[in-house]
């Protein structure tokens, strides 16, 4: 049996480095509720690419719209009220 084995160096070599750190982790966690507030409205967008809107579709991307502009406005409201008093804005 003859192997395939790759000619060139890999790419990105692996190293401890490679995982998230915990500051990391924290951001991503305290920014997953926009996210999924996102995923929410493409999922509703998305749904309508191969047939019309219905009243119950519009109504779907309406409340969509709104869980994601309230999810960045608590994510902006959580952002400045973490800065230190005295901190240059």
């Amino acid at each position: 049996m003859k192997h395939i084995a790759a000619l060139q160096d890999v790419v990105t070599p692996w190293a401890d480095g490679l995982e998230p750190s915990d500051a990391e982790l924290d951001a991503i966690e305290a920014e997953m509720p926009v996210i999924s507030a996102e995923v929410e409205l493409w999922d509703a967008l998305i749904a309508l690419l191969d047939r019309p809107a219905s009243e119950f579709d519009a109504r779907r991307i309406r409340r969509a719209h709104h869980r994601v502009l309230t999810a960045r406005r608590d994510a902006a409201n959580r952002a400045t009220s973490t800065q230190v008093p005295g901190d240059a804005a």
